[in-house]
């Protein structure tokens, strides 16, 4: 056999090494919205020292979205890994553990002196065992519809959108009262066991796509106009959407329920009353 030219030889093993560092180019792609996400969080430290609140809460927006993207980005290019989801992990700690303590002691917790930073530690707390429990259970597997305990973007949205929409800060111990269930409620809900749902698992393909694109551009519209109002009332809306379907929930088993203690009652079996 001819021997093969060293030029071809050349060139064979130059598009052989092509794909990986292709590969290499695409799996720090995920890392670089976290590294994004931690330097919103980051950000909005800063400037809530500074006593900019209106400036610092947006940033903790800005990093629930970029929270959304690194996972869905690193799903649809095949570069997940265990790296990404430590460095995530970390990441979040700081955006919506650390961030939104810090600007709600800032805010409004600091007239409280002792019980204000001791408030905000406990919410750094939950937001670091609720990321830990998360990673747990996600390599355990589960019903991938719901969150056990509240996801720790959520829990920070909900100081963050209330600092957005009264910027102006509570200046006496008085009305940093106010600012203790802001702070304490989401903090509790993440270390719980209430379910809340995720929409990660909603199916794209539905049956009226217009409708769907009709109230997703009302929604943008309503959001572009009133910002402060309409986040504000989807971070509280989403807090109580838990208890909302438990509550649903439990009103619903209870026509079944009376039913079926009536069948027990009686002696009668669902399947002799249906053919009845």
């Amino acid at each position: 056999m001819e021997a093969e030219p060293g030029r071809l030889r050349f060139l064979r093993r130059r598009s052989e090494r092509t794909p990986r560092r292709l590969s290499r180019g695409v799996s720090i792609l995920p890392s670089l919205f976290t590294l994004a996400n931690m330097f919103c969080g980051y950000a909005c430290v800063v400037y809530a020292m500074r006593g900019e609140y209106e400036t610092a809460a947006p940033f903790i927006g800005f990093a629930i979205v970029l929270d959304m993207l690194d996972g869905r980005i690193a799903r649809l290019t095949g570069t997940e890994s265990d790296f990404g989801v430590q460095f995530d992990s970390l990441a979040d700690v700081i955006s919506f553990g650390v961030a939104p303590a810090i600007l709600s002691f800032a805010w409004g917790l600091a007239p409280l002196g002792r019980v204000g930073w001791a408030v905000g530690f406990l919410f750094v707390s939950a937001a670091a065992l609720r990321l830990a429990r998360f990673n747990i259970q996600s390599a355990a597997g589960g019903d991938k519809r719901y969150f056990v305990g509240m996801p720790s973007p959520a829990a920070a949205a909900v100081p963050a959108a209330t600092v957005f929409a009264y910027p102006q800060g509570l200046l006496d111990s008085q009305h940093a009262l106010v600012a203790l269930p802001m702070v304490i409620v989401p903090a509790l809900l993440m270390v719980s066991t209430i379910r809340f749902r995720s929409f990660k698992t909603f199916d794209l393909k539905v049956r009226r796509p217009y409708t769907v694109l009709f109230l997703f551009a009302a929604s943008m519209v309503a959001v572009v106009t009133h910002p402060k109002v309409v986040l504000a009332g989807l971070a509280y809306l989403y807090l109580i959407s838990a208890f909302l379907g438990m509550a649903m929930t439990r009103f619903a088993a209870r026509p079944h329920a009376g039913a079926a203690a009536r069948d027990a009652a009686s002696g009668e079996r669902p399947l002799d009353r249906a053919a009845r």
